[in-house]
């Protein structure tokens, strides 16, 4: 029951926080309110050289010390794979995402009727490869031991996505094209499907990393912090404050949308009693914290490089820092990836328990 109040919270905070603070900065909220499942316009795209410098100095200044704290953690005995063979289920996983990347990416007249729908099973394909390496390396998975989890997790996937989509309505940062053929209802059955592969997509990859030993022991050994329940309300009150900014001024605050969500997660799950993904940094250890971060990095490389060439794809318009890009995403974008990976990891455990953390 404290796990299902805390996803209604976390679901009341996202779509009410946002529609509250546009109506406090004058705004009509009727637009955010209608039931078309379209994406807005896209938000004036822009590049301005302090924004973008201020904005690289921050990700770098958290995020290169993560590098090179890995990078300089020497391999020990028991990196190595364990003599497992890659299983068969997981070389049919691999081919059926070849094949529907050949599709998405080609132009073969005889595709061109499926061409749209390839998002589905190449994420499909993906999270089965993926479950087969952990499986390969420890012997276990979220796939095979855990298939109640498994499937538990498309269907909230899907809703989750849906809540950023509708976050995408006040910050408008990306918008899909080649679907303009769909019918509204067309088009939110097509949206669900593939909306529904992202929580498995990235809790099968945090799996897959948290049996790195190498991962583990990097994020082991760091400065221990001491959060008690103060802290847990202190990050649902921010993840809220930062959810009414994000409706307000989503102009300068769209970075918001993927930070407030995470802290307001943090912070309900540590109340709902769960041991929480800042339990360990009590003890130095922010496993829980790294790897799911990485485990979205990861994932979101092949989003985007897949997008890319795809036909029905999405693309970025993103105020102040939209240059540089790497495939369709402008490069700071990719660090919202980071947080956006723990809030992944954090529903999924609400949704499952604990049962899909292994680190």
């Amino acid at each position: 029951m404290r796990r299902a109040a805390a996803i209604l919270v976390f679901m009341l905070m996202v779509v009410v926080l946002p529609l509250a603070g546009a109506w406090l900065a004058g705004r009509p909220i009727a637009a955010y309110l209608h039931l078309s499942p379209r994406p807005p316009d896209p938000a004036a795209a822009s590049f301005v050289w302090p924004a973008f410098l201020i904005y690289a100095a921050l990700i770098i200044g958290v995020v290169g010390p993560v590098v090179r704290r890995i990078v300089h953690t020497d391999p020990a005995p028991g990196d190595t794979l364990r003599g497992r063979p890659f299983p068969g289920w997981g070389w049919a996983g691999l081919a059926f995402t070849v094949v529907a990347w050949a599709i998405a990416w080609s132009r073969i007249p005889a595709f061109a009727g499926i061409q749209l729908y390839t998002f589905t099973p190449l994420w499909l394909g993906y999270v089965v490869t993926v479950n087969a390496l952990t499986c390969r390396r420890t012997g276990h998975c979220l796939l095979r031991d855990r298939p109640g989890c498994f499937i538990a997790l498309f269907p909230a996937s899907a809703v989750f996505w849906w809540l950023f989509e509708y976050i995408n309505r006040y910050i408008g940062n990306w918008h899909y094209v080649g679907l303009e053929v769909l019918t509204p209802a067309g088009y939110f059955v097509h949206a669900s499907l593939a909306f529904s592969t992202v929580l498995p997509a990235v809790a099968s990859t945090r799996e897959w990393l948290a049996s790195l030993p190498r991962l583990r022991r990097a994020f082991r050994g760091l400065r221990p912090v001491a959060l008690g329940d103060a802290a847990a309300w202190t990050a649902v009150a921010l993840g809220a404050i930062g959810c009414v900014v994000l409706g307000a001024w989503p102009h300068y605050a769209y970075a918001l949308a993927w930070l407030a969500p995470m802290l307001g997660l943090i912070g309900l799950q540590a109340l709902a009693g769960q041991r929480h993904v800042v339990a360990g940094l009590r003890a130095g250890d922010w496993n829980a914290l790294g790897v799911p971060a990485l485990a979205a990095l990861v994932t979101g490389f092949f989003w985007e490089m897949w997008n890319w060439k795809s036909l029905a794809h999405w693309e970025y318009s993103v105020p102040l820092v939209d240059g540089f890009s790497v495939f369709e995403m402008p490069v700071l974008g990719y660090a919202g990836y980071l947080p956006f990976g723990i809030t992944c990891v954090l529903l999924s455990e609400l949704v499952c328990g604990e049962s899909t953390r292994n680190a």
